[in-house]
C-alpha cells in the first residue's frame, strides 16, 4: 500500500511524470467526469481509501450503531410547552362542545326551545373560542 490515504492538494506542484510518448495516442480518461475538477472523478475507493468493502459490519472502530446522542431529544422545550397547553385547551373546550350538544338536543327533543338556543348560542362561541386559539400563533401551524 504505498498510496497516501489522502487525495492530492489541487494546489500543489504536481510530481513530475515522464513525457508522454508522441506516436501514441492519447487515451481517453478511465471514468466518465461528473465534476469539473479531476480529483473528484475519481473512483470511491480512490477517494476514499479506508472505507473497505467490510466497512460497517466488520470495521472494529464501529461499536455502537444508531443515532447518536441527543436523537429524539425535544430541541425547543418552550415551543412544546406552548402547543401542548393549546392543545390541552383546545381539547377541553371540544369536549365542552360535545357536552353542550347532548344538552341542546335533549332541550330540543323535550320541546324546551328557547333553552335549545342559548345552547347553540354556547356552542358557538366555543368555535370562535376554538379558531381564536388556532389564529393566536399562525407561525406554528
Amino acid at each position: 500500500m504505498s498510496e497516501s490515504p489522502f487525495p492530492r492538494d489541487p494546489e500543489a506542484p504536481a510530481p513530475e511524470a515522464p513525457a508522454p510518448d508522441p506516436a501514441e495516442p492519447p487515451r481517453p480518461p478511465a471514468y466518465t467526469p461528473g465534476s469539473v475538477q479531476p480529483r473528484l472523478n475519481r473512483p470511491l475507493h480512490e477517494r476514499y481509501p479506508q472505507i473497505r468493502p467490510t466497512s460497517g459490519y466488520g470495521d472494529p472502530r464501529i461499536r455502537h450503531t444508531g443515532p447518536g446522542p441527543g436523537a429524539g431529544v425535544e430541541q425547543e422545550p418552550e415551543r412544546s410547552a406552548k402547543l401542548t397547553a393549546r392543545l390541552a385547551l383546545a381539547l377541553s373546550v371540544v369536549v365542552g362542545q360535545l357536552w353542550g350538544l347532548t344538552i341542546v338536543v335533549n332541550e330540543w327533543m323535550s320541546g324546551d326551545t328557547g333553552t335549545a338556543w342559548w345552547g347553540a348560542g354556547f356552542l358557538v362561541l366555543s368555535f370562535l373560542v376554538v379558531l381564536g386559539l388556532w389564529l393566536l400563533d399562525p407561525k406554528d401551524r
